[in-house]
């Protein structure tokens, strides 16, 4: 299965489509989202995603990469956590899937995601982790593609049980 969690800035990462963790207004935030503006070039990307005109929770539109290493950025909205009792588990996963969908009708080779939703949405990280890991595991074993999960800081996380220790660098950055 071809899937790496690496540590290091989604930017940089030369894939075929960086994913965005993004909001519903398709806007310009903080955090990977704001980062990705940034890096793309915030006001291209900004107008292309108010064409768009917006993306509900689990759902995934995707937007040229302008100035970034990738060639298409893929955005995707997960949900904010409110405890867990509001379907966020089942949405979250829907980011994933949907956003891996889109990809393969892009013929995408490779892929990076964030964590999402585990920055300002509040997401236990170690949950949205587990998450990610299952929705990523599901969709590979039906389909070729190189997915990285890329985590900017440097903390282990935990999955079931077992530490995974991130990887400092990556050979497909810039």
């Amino acid at each position: 299965m071809p899937f790496e969690i690496i540590r290091n800035d989604i930017t940089k990462m030369m894939v075929d489509i960086i994913v965005n963790a993004a909001n519903t207004g398709l806007k310009m935030g903080g955090g990977v989202c704001g980062a990705i503006f940034a890096a793309a070039g915030a006001d291209q990307l900004q107008a292309e995603c108010d064409r768009i005109g917006g993306c509900a929770v689990g759902e995934a539109v995707i937007t040229d990469g302008y100035r970034l290493p990738a060639k298409r950025i893929i955005h995707t909205v997960g949900p904010v956590w409110q405890g867990g009792g509001a379907n966020e588990a089942r949405l979250l996963h829907r980011a994933y899937t949907s956003s891996l969908r889109l990809a393969l009708k892009q013929d995408c080779k490779t892929i990076a995601f964030p964590l999402i939703s585990s920055g300002i949405y509040g997401y236990p990280k170690d949950q949205a982790l587990k998450i990610a890991v299952t929705a990523i595991a599901e969709f590979l074993r039906e389909h070729e593609m190189l997915v990285y999960l890329v985590v900017f800081d440097k903390k282990a996380f935990v999955v079931n049980d077992v530490v995974c220790e991130m990887r400092a660098s990556n050979p497909h950055t810039s």
